[in-house]
């Protein structure tokens, strides 16, 4: 009997190095993208649950020291229709600490439901918890520039939404004694045309001239551009001449999940409101 013979396997053929570092560099570019794809996950959806509750938490402090403030509160509910007041004779009632919420901003245009509690800084902690005043700039109803910042994505994404504000959109700043109610300047497109505006809720909201020309209810600018939060944007002084109008400004980030540059929002006081048990500014109501 012939014993068969088990023919010898060939040899596999050698990986090339090419080959390899083909293969090793496509991992890698796969582990790459699932970092960088957690990464985004976290700065757009997990920072946001976090500014949630640091938002939550600055909003239920100021809510208990207005609390203290109203149980000593001479004006009654029935007074309400006589609450309009000249901001002109206001006189601020409370010391802002960084960090720390001292008023609350709302955009009824934005939804019913759009309310947050400014703090006072703009460093990144401060900005985590919500909007940002500018220190150096003045407070709600002052004679010159009331200017906010806020992020547009990630952090509680406050500002996410204010390029679709409209010119005369209502701004709604609350304090621990006042309403203050400011609305969109008009935007740069409308400005030949603003004279023959008929839209509701436009009185006392105009083209700007003289030192204020050029301030728009809407810019996109560079990040450096901090001219636009001084008393009269865009004049290069901190000082509030008499004549200031009483404005307000938002910033934040553009486009959307960059910051190559910044929006701006400008807006004009037109109204202001003593605040009293039961009472709400009629302006809240707009959509």
């Amino acid at each position: 009997m012939t014993a068969t013979t088990t023919p010898p396997t060939p040899p596999r053929p050698r990986r090339g190095v090419g080959r390899t570092l083909i293969r090793g560099v496509g991992e890698l570019l796969i582990t790459l993208g699932v970092v960088v794809l957690l990464f985004v996950v976290y700065e757009v959806y997990v920072t946001d649950l976090f500014g949630e509750r640091k938002q939550a938490a600055a909003t239920t402090q100021v809510d208990r020291v207005w609390a203290q403030s109203q149980e000593t509160a001479t004006v009654t509910a029935s007074a309400a229709p006589q609450l309009a007041t000249d901001p002109q004779q206001r006189v601020p009632r409370y010391d802002t600490v960084l960090g720390e919420g001292f008023a609350k901003l709302r955009i009824p245009a934005l939804g019913a439901d759009y309310v947050f509690t400014v703090v006072e800084g703009t460093d990144p902690d401060d900005l985590y918890i919500g909007p940002g005043h500018y220190s150096q700039t003045q407070l709600p109803g002052e004679q010159g520039n009331f200017a906010v910042a806020g992020h547009r994505v990630s952090k509680g994404s406050p500002f996410n939404d204010l390029g679709l504000l409209r010119s005369c959109d209502a701004i709604v700043v609350e304090t621990q004694d006042d309403w203050f109610v400011y609305r969109v300047l008009p935007m740069a497109e409308e400005e030949a045309g603003w004279a023959a505006q008929t839209r509701p809720h436009c009185s006392g909201v105009s083209v700007q001239t003289g030192t204020y020309a050029g301030v728009y209810g809407r810019e996109i600018t560079v990040p450096s551009d901090y001219a636009q939060v001084l008393p009269v944007p865009t004049v290069l002084s901190t000082t509030v001449p008499p004549d200031a109008q009483r404005l307000i400004t938002l910033t934040t980030c553009h486009p959307q999940f960059s910051d190559a540059e910044r929006m701006i929002i400008h807006g004009v006081l037109v109204a202001s409101y003593a605040k009293a048990p039961g009472y709400l500014p009629p302006e809240l109501t707009e959509t």
